[in-house]
Protein backbone atom coordinates (compact mmCIF):
# COMPACT_ATOMS: atom_id res chain seq x y z
CA UNK A 1 0.00 0.00 0.00
CA UNK A 2 0.84 3.78 -0.61
CA UNK A 3 -1.02 5.80 1.48
CA UNK A 4 -0.90 7.72 4.53
CA UNK A 5 -2.65 6.65 7.89
CA UNK A 6 -6.56 7.43 8.54
CA UNK A 7 -6.55 7.72 11.65
CA UNK A 8 -7.57 -19.48 17.81
CA UNK A 9 -7.08 -22.20 16.48
CA UNK A 10 -4.20 -24.15 17.65
CA UNK A 11 -0.89 -22.67 17.96
CA UNK A 12 0.66 -25.66 16.30
CA UNK A 13 -1.49 -25.73 12.96
CA UNK A 14 0.32 -26.25 9.52
CA UNK A 15 4.07 -25.31 9.33
CA UNK A 16 5.20 -22.54 7.83
CA UNK A 17 5.92 -22.24 4.42
CA UNK A 18 7.84 -20.53 1.50
CA UNK A 19 6.77 -18.20 -1.03
CA UNK A 20 7.13 -20.91 -3.35
CA UNK A 21 4.24 -23.55 -1.95
CA UNK A 22 2.19 -21.35 -0.48
CA UNK A 23 -1.34 -22.49 -1.27
CA UNK A 24 -0.55 -26.60 -2.37
CA UNK A 25 -1.39 -26.28 -5.72
CA UNK A 26 -2.38 -29.13 -7.89
CA UNK A 27 -1.34 -30.19 -11.12
CA UNK A 28 -4.30 -28.51 -12.80
CA UNK A 29 -3.19 -25.02 -11.25
CA UNK A 30 -0.75 -22.84 -12.47
CA UNK A 31 2.03 -22.09 -10.41
CA UNK A 32 0.52 -18.06 -10.90
CA UNK A 33 -1.82 -16.64 -8.09
CA UNK A 34 -3.58 -13.62 -8.33
CA UNK A 35 -4.95 -11.96 -5.14
CA UNK A 36 -6.43 -8.88 -4.42
CA UNK A 37 -5.01 -6.58 -1.89
CA UNK A 38 -8.17 -5.14 0.36
CA UNK A 39 -6.94 -1.61 -0.36
CA UNK A 40 -7.84 -1.84 -3.86
CA UNK A 41 -11.76 -0.88 -2.28
CA UNK A 42 -10.47 1.55 -0.11
CA UNK A 43 -12.49 3.89 -0.89
CA UNK A 44 -15.78 2.16 -1.22
CA UNK A 45 -15.07 0.69 2.21
CA UNK A 46 -14.58 3.84 3.46
CA UNK A 47 -17.46 5.42 2.26
CA UNK A 48 -19.45 2.25 3.39
CA UNK A 49 -20.06 1.02 -0.06
CA UNK A 50 -18.56 -1.64 0.78
CA UNK A 51 -18.24 -3.86 4.24
CA UNK A 52 -15.26 -5.69 5.54
CA UNK A 53 -17.21 -8.65 5.84
CA UNK A 54 -18.16 -9.00 2.05
CA UNK A 55 -14.79 -8.72 0.48
CA UNK A 56 -13.95 -12.19 0.28
CA UNK A 57 -17.08 -12.92 -1.33
CA UNK A 58 -16.62 -10.00 -4.02
CA UNK A 59 -13.11 -11.05 -4.87
CA UNK A 60 -14.92 -14.26 -5.28
CA UNK A 61 -18.11 -13.74 -7.17
CA UNK A 62 -16.25 -10.52 -9.10
CA UNK A 63 -13.50 -11.32 -10.26
CA UNK A 64 -13.18 -15.16 -9.35
CA UNK A 65 -10.33 -14.66 -7.43
CA UNK A 66 -9.26 -16.34 -4.43
CA UNK A 67 -6.86 -15.36 -2.48
CA UNK A 68 -7.46 -12.36 -0.66
CA UNK A 69 -5.29 -9.87 1.84
CA UNK A 70 -6.83 -7.94 4.20
CA UNK A 71 -6.12 -4.34 6.04
CA UNK A 72 -6.28 -4.05 9.66
CA UNK A 73 -7.71 -0.24 9.24
CA UNK A 74 -10.85 -1.33 7.66
CA UNK A 75 -11.29 -3.59 11.36
CA UNK A 76 -8.98 -2.18 13.62
CA UNK A 77 -11.32 -2.03 16.58
CA UNK A 78 -11.58 -6.34 15.83
CA UNK A 79 -8.69 -8.48 16.65
CA UNK A 80 -9.69 -9.51 19.65
CA UNK A 81 -12.95 -9.97 18.81
CA UNK A 82 -13.63 -13.47 18.26
CA UNK A 83 -17.26 -13.40 16.76
CA UNK A 84 -16.52 -10.74 14.12
CA UNK A 85 -13.50 -12.65 13.13
CA UNK A 86 -15.20 -15.96 12.71
CA UNK A 87 -17.55 -14.23 10.63
CA UNK A 88 -14.88 -12.91 8.74
CA UNK A 89 -13.41 -16.83 8.46
CA UNK A 90 -16.76 -18.49 8.24
CA UNK A 91 -17.41 -15.88 5.00
CA UNK A 92 -14.37 -16.53 3.00
CA UNK A 93 -14.71 -20.53 3.72
CA UNK A 94 -17.58 -21.03 2.76
CA UNK A 95 -16.78 -19.21 -1.29
CA UNK A 96 -13.89 -20.84 -1.10
CA UNK A 97 -11.61 -18.21 -0.76
CA UNK A 98 -8.04 -18.31 0.86
CA UNK A 99 -7.19 -15.30 4.20
CA UNK A 100 -3.11 -14.60 3.23
CA UNK A 101 -2.30 -11.97 5.25
CA UNK A 102 -3.32 -8.57 7.23
CA UNK A 103 -1.80 -5.12 6.24
CA UNK A 104 -0.93 -3.48 9.77
CA UNK A 105 -0.97 0.04 9.86
CA UNK A 106 -1.58 2.68 13.03
CA UNK A 107 0.09 0.34 15.69
CA UNK A 108 3.31 2.23 16.24
CA UNK A 109 6.81 2.31 14.41
CA UNK A 110 8.97 -1.32 15.21
CA UNK A 111 12.00 1.17 14.16
CA UNK A 112 11.26 3.94 16.71
CA UNK A 113 14.38 5.35 18.34
CA UNK A 114 12.37 5.37 21.85
CA UNK A 115 12.84 2.53 23.70
CA UNK A 116 9.04 2.41 25.09
CA UNK A 117 7.81 3.41 22.43
CA UNK A 118 9.44 0.99 20.62
CA UNK A 119 8.52 -2.08 22.83
CA UNK A 120 4.57 -0.77 22.54
CA UNK A 121 4.93 -0.92 18.94
CA UNK A 122 5.91 -4.67 19.04
CA UNK A 123 2.98 -5.55 21.73
CA UNK A 124 0.40 -3.97 19.78
CA UNK A 125 0.90 -5.84 16.81
CA UNK A 126 0.74 -9.48 18.54
CA UNK A 127 -2.98 -9.47 18.75
CA UNK A 128 -2.62 -8.83 15.06
CA UNK A 129 -0.45 -12.05 14.76
CA UNK A 130 -2.85 -13.78 16.61
CA UNK A 131 -6.11 -12.76 14.74
CA UNK A 132 -4.22 -13.46 11.01
CA UNK A 133 -3.92 -17.19 12.82
CA UNK A 134 -7.45 -17.69 13.98
CA UNK A 135 -8.27 -16.26 10.27
CA UNK A 136 -5.94 -18.87 8.85
CA UNK A 137 -3.83 -16.29 7.17
CA UNK A 138 -0.24 -17.15 6.85
CA UNK A 139 1.10 -13.45 7.37
CA UNK A 140 0.85 -9.79 8.79
CA UNK A 141 2.44 -7.27 6.64
CA UNK A 142 4.26 -4.41 8.83
CA UNK A 143 6.14 -1.23 8.37
CA UNK A 144 9.75 -0.92 9.47
CA UNK A 145 9.75 2.41 9.99
CA UNK A 146 11.70 4.77 12.40
CA UNK A 147 13.53 7.84 12.86
CA UNK A 148 16.85 8.60 13.11
CA UNK A 149 20.05 6.96 11.11
CA UNK A 150 19.97 4.34 8.39
CA UNK A 151 22.19 1.91 10.53
CA UNK A 152 19.73 3.55 13.56
CA UNK A 153 16.38 2.47 12.17
CA UNK A 154 18.00 -0.66 10.88
CA UNK A 155 19.07 -1.22 14.45
CA UNK A 156 16.22 -0.94 15.62
CA UNK A 157 13.62 -2.11 13.67
CA UNK A 158 15.77 -5.32 13.76
CA UNK A 159 14.93 -6.07 17.01
CA UNK A 160 11.58 -5.30 17.00
CA UNK A 161 10.80 -7.81 14.33
CA UNK A 162 13.45 -10.15 16.03
CA UNK A 163 11.10 -10.19 18.83
CA UNK A 164 7.46 -10.26 16.84
CA UNK A 165 9.10 -13.36 14.77
CA UNK A 166 9.79 -15.01 18.03
CA UNK A 167 6.14 -14.56 19.33
CA UNK A 168 4.79 -15.24 15.70
CA UNK A 169 6.61 -18.70 15.46
CA UNK A 170 4.09 -20.72 17.61
CA UNK A 171 1.01 -18.98 15.72
CA UNK A 172 2.73 -20.15 12.05
CA UNK A 173 2.86 -16.81 11.11
CA UNK A 174 5.48 -15.05 9.10
CA UNK A 175 6.17 -11.30 9.86
CA UNK A 176 6.52 -9.70 6.54
CA UNK A 177 7.98 -5.72 5.25
CA UNK A 178 6.82 -4.07 2.62
CA UNK A 179 8.87 -1.41 0.86
CA UNK A 180 6.38 0.96 2.42
CA UNK A 181 8.21 4.77 3.17
CA UNK A 182 10.60 5.58 4.83
CA UNK A 183 14.05 3.57 4.45
CA UNK A 184 12.24 0.75 3.50
CA UNK A 185 11.44 2.11 -0.11
CA UNK A 186 15.18 1.57 -0.34
CA UNK A 187 15.18 -2.13 -1.37
CA UNK A 188 18.74 -2.66 -0.64
CA UNK A 189 18.22 -1.33 2.92
CA UNK A 190 15.49 -3.71 3.43
CA UNK A 191 17.25 -6.63 1.83
CA UNK A 192 20.23 -5.91 4.61
CA UNK A 193 17.88 -5.87 7.49
CA UNK A 194 16.08 -8.92 6.60
CA UNK A 195 19.43 -10.46 5.71
CA UNK A 196 21.02 -10.00 8.79
CA UNK A 197 18.23 -11.12 11.06
CA UNK A 198 18.27 -14.62 9.56
CA UNK A 199 15.11 -15.41 10.59
CA UNK A 200 12.53 -18.28 8.43
CA UNK A 201 9.94 -16.22 9.57
CA UNK A 202 10.45 -12.62 8.51
CA UNK A 203 10.73 -11.86 5.01
CA UNK A 204 9.75 -9.16 2.60
CA UNK A 205 6.25 -8.40 0.64
CA UNK A 206 7.55 -6.01 -2.76
CA UNK A 207 5.04 -3.36 -3.86
CA UNK A 208 5.80 -2.53 -7.85
CA UNK A 209 5.40 0.60 -7.01
CA UNK A 210 6.58 1.99 -3.33
CA UNK A 211 10.34 2.79 -3.56
CA UNK A 212 10.26 6.81 -3.50
CA UNK A 213 13.22 7.40 -1.17
CA UNK A 214 12.56 11.01 -0.98
CA UNK A 215 9.65 13.39 -1.53
CA UNK A 216 9.02 16.57 -3.28
CA UNK A 217 8.99 19.58 -0.89
CA UNK A 218 5.69 20.17 -1.49
CA UNK A 219 4.45 16.39 -1.08
CA UNK A 220 4.41 14.27 2.42
CA UNK A 221 7.76 13.30 3.11
CA UNK A 222 7.32 10.23 4.78
CA UNK A 223 5.74 8.40 2.25
CA UNK A 224 6.36 9.42 -0.74
CA UNK A 225 4.90 8.28 -3.94
CA UNK A 226 4.82 7.89 -7.55
CA UNK A 227 3.37 11.63 -8.60
CA UNK A 228 5.89 13.76 -7.00
CA UNK A 229 8.96 11.88 -6.00
CA UNK A 230 12.38 13.64 -6.16
CA UNK A 231 14.58 10.27 -5.36
CA UNK A 232 13.34 6.64 -6.68
CA UNK A 233 14.86 3.62 -5.87
CA UNK A 234 14.99 1.54 -9.18
CA UNK A 235 11.88 0.10 -8.72
CA UNK A 236 12.76 -3.16 -11.25
CA UNK A 237 16.01 -3.73 -9.45
CA UNK A 238 14.16 -3.23 -5.94
CA UNK A 239 11.41 -6.09 -6.49
CA UNK A 240 14.45 -8.27 -7.84
CA UNK A 241 16.56 -7.64 -4.81
CA UNK A 242 13.61 -8.19 -2.34
CA UNK A 243 12.12 -11.39 -4.42
CA UNK A 244 14.31 -14.11 -2.68
CA UNK A 245 12.86 -13.07 0.85
CA UNK A 246 9.31 -12.22 -0.72
CA UNK A 247 6.01 -14.28 0.48
CA UNK A 248 4.07 -12.35 -1.38
CA UNK A 249 4.00 -9.75 -4.26
CA UNK A 250 1.86 -6.53 -4.59
CA UNK A 251 0.86 -5.88 -7.94
CA UNK A 252 0.58 -1.90 -8.20
CA UNK A 253 -1.86 0.02 -10.43
CA UNK A 254 -2.73 3.31 -10.69
CA UNK A 255 -2.99 5.11 -14.27
CA UNK A 256 -4.02 2.73 -17.73
CA UNK A 257 -3.38 4.39 -21.23
CA UNK A 258 -6.03 3.05 -24.11
CA UNK A 259 -4.38 0.09 -24.46
CA UNK A 260 -4.56 -1.65 -21.38
CA UNK A 261 -1.46 -1.53 -19.99
CA UNK A 262 -0.48 0.59 -16.59
CA UNK A 263 1.21 3.94 -17.46
CA UNK A 264 3.75 4.17 -14.26
CA UNK A 265 4.82 0.62 -14.41
CA UNK A 266 6.28 -2.21 -17.21
CA UNK A 267 4.32 -5.08 -15.73
CA UNK A 268 5.51 -6.78 -19.03
CA UNK A 269 9.30 -5.86 -17.40
CA UNK A 270 7.77 -6.40 -13.70
CA UNK A 271 6.35 -10.14 -14.02
CA UNK A 272 9.44 -11.24 -16.46
CA UNK A 273 11.86 -10.02 -13.43
CA UNK A 274 9.39 -12.72 -11.09
CA UNK A 275 8.87 -15.09 -13.24
CA UNK A 276 12.57 -15.18 -14.51
CA UNK A 277 13.20 -16.00 -10.81
CA UNK A 278 10.94 -18.77 -9.70
CA UNK A 279 8.70 -17.00 -7.70
CA UNK A 280 5.11 -19.46 -7.58
CA UNK A 281 3.27 -17.54 -4.84
CA UNK A 282 0.86 -14.90 -5.03
CA UNK A 283 0.96 -11.78 -6.56
CA UNK A 284 -1.94 -9.36 -5.59
CA UNK A 285 -3.50 -6.81 -7.39
CA UNK A 286 -3.44 -3.26 -5.11
CA UNK A 287 -5.15 -0.61 -7.63
CA UNK A 288 -4.76 2.33 -6.24
CA UNK A 289 -5.88 4.96 -9.35
CA UNK A 290 -8.45 7.65 -9.25
CA UNK A 291 -9.17 7.04 -13.20
CA UNK A 292 -11.41 4.18 -12.82
CA UNK A 293 -13.71 3.27 -10.59
CA UNK A 294 -12.48 0.22 -7.86
CA UNK A 295 -14.05 -2.53 -9.67
CA UNK A 296 -12.95 -1.34 -12.97
CA UNK A 297 -9.33 -0.94 -11.97
CA UNK A 298 -8.99 -4.41 -10.27
CA UNK A 299 -10.61 -6.01 -13.63
CA UNK A 300 -7.82 -4.06 -15.83
CA UNK A 301 -5.04 -5.17 -13.33
CA UNK A 302 -6.47 -8.84 -13.38
CA UNK A 303 -6.24 -8.54 -17.31
CA UNK A 304 -2.96 -6.74 -17.32
CA UNK A 305 -1.30 -9.50 -14.97
CA UNK A 306 -2.44 -12.67 -17.01
CA UNK A 307 -1.59 -11.05 -20.11
CA UNK A 308 1.61 -10.14 -18.69
CA UNK A 309 2.53 -13.61 -17.07
CA UNK A 310 1.26 -15.38 -20.57
CA UNK A 311 4.14 -13.31 -22.75
CA UNK A 312 7.06 -13.30 -19.91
Amino acid sequence: MLRRSFIQKSLFSLPIVSSGSLFGLNKKESSFKIGLAQWSYHREIRSRRLDNLDFAQTAKEKFNIDVVEYVNQFFFNKAKNLRYLSEMKTRAHDVGVKNLLIMIDDEGSLGDSNNKRRINAVDNHKKWVEAANFLDCENIRVNAQGDGSESEVAKYASESLSKLAEFARPYNINIIVENHGGYSSNAKWLVDVIKNLNEQNVGTLPDFGNFCIKSKPDEFSDWGGLDGCAVEYDKYKGVEEMLPYAKSVSAKSLNFDSDGNTIEIDFYKMIKIIKSFGYKGCISIEYEGTSHSESEGIMLTKKLLTKAWDLA
